[in-house]
């Protein structure tokens, strides 16, 4: 069943899009995280043009994220204070990251930058999450106990001017680096089409030591705000948000994050981190060949902006 994209321009098979939403929802579910840098991907290399993909995955990342910052939030599970800090360096990082990307896009620049951020995100972030649940499962093997730092114990970045006291997470640390990590996560997110969650969590848990029974909460709250900002700027801005193409992606995410979610419980976390790593670095091994192998199609036509 063909379903045509008038943003994207192009007609899909409706079971295909719901299809890759329901697995990449499988995927969030999984190993709890948005989902965004692997359903932007997947739509790129499916010929969705990249503007549309990144633009329109963002409905789709607020979407999948409200359900789950709802249900903390009834919990209790989020440090408001801090997540209103994320949220409003956030929303300034995304509005530079549509700036960007609509100079990108009229310099004919765009698809070029994404891959190449993609490349560069995604394999660091992956190599790094290899390496440590490697050394994870090699220890849990040989039966050494490895003592973690405490989630709220400072280091030397807490020690910056300009420090705020945060009672949920029991933490009286610098403002500055809470912006920074915001303002980095708005920028590529709004940028690429990612919620951030992948880079929020480990930012949060391992830099500012929140701890683990509001970081998952308090992530999510941002990501959800900042996206929600995003995706009105793309639309207003770029006009590259395909509503019916989020839709589907939609229904196919919801249903199969619950399967995902249900089928984490069998693996451990350690397990869990090096999964998760493979699936990131096949992605950014999947975009550097792209920037090296010859495209089916060598030529190809585009409107700019800069176009009179």
């Amino acid at each position: 069943m063909q379903v045509y994209l008038p943003i994207a321009e192009l007609s899909v098979n409706l079971f295909f899009l719901v299809g890759i939403g329901g697995a990449v929802g499988f995927l969030s579910g999984l190993f709890g995280v948005g989902g965004g840098f692997l359903l932007t991907p997947l739509l790129i290399f499916s010929g969705v043009p990249a503007p549309v993909a990144v633009a329109s995955v963002t409905g789709q990342v607020v979407a999948a994220s409200t359900s789950g910052a709802l249900a903390h939030y009834r919990r209790g599970a989020i440090d408001l204070h801090l997540a209103l800090y994320l949220v409003l360096s956030g929303v300034l990082g995304a509005f530079g990251g549509v700036a960007m990307f609509a100079l990108l896009r009229d310099a004919g620049q765009l698809d070029l930058v994404i891959s190449l951020g993609f490349l560069v995100l995604l394999g660091s972030v992956g190599v790094l999450m290899l390496v440590e649940s490697t050394r994870a499962i090699l220890k849990q093997r040989k039966g050494v106990v490895v003592r973690e730092r405490l989630p709220n114990q400072h280091n030397w970045i807490h020690g910056l001017p300009m420090r705020v006291r945060f009672k949920k997470s029991r933490l009286y640390i610098s403002v500055l680096p809470v912006l920074i990590i915001g303002l980095f996560i708005g920028f590529v997110g709004s940028l690429l089409g990612v919620g951030g969650g992948f880079i929020m969590v480990p930012a949060l848990v391992y830099l500012l030591r929140v701890p683990g029974n509001v970081v998952i909460g308090t992530s999510l709250a941002q990501v959800v705000a900042m996206m929600a900002a995003t995706t009105i700027l793309h639309a207003v801005q770029s006009q590259s948000v395909d509503i019916l193409l989020a839709f589907c992606l939609m229904v196919g995410g919801t249903a199969g994050a619950q399967f995902g979610a249900s089928a984490g419980k069998y693996l451990r976390g350690e397990q869990l981190r090096g999964l998760l790593a493979l699936l990131v670095l096949a992605v950014a091994i999947r975009f550097g060949l792209s920037l090296v192998l010859a495209p089916a199609d060598v030529f190809s036509m585009a409107v700019t902006g800069g176009a009179q």
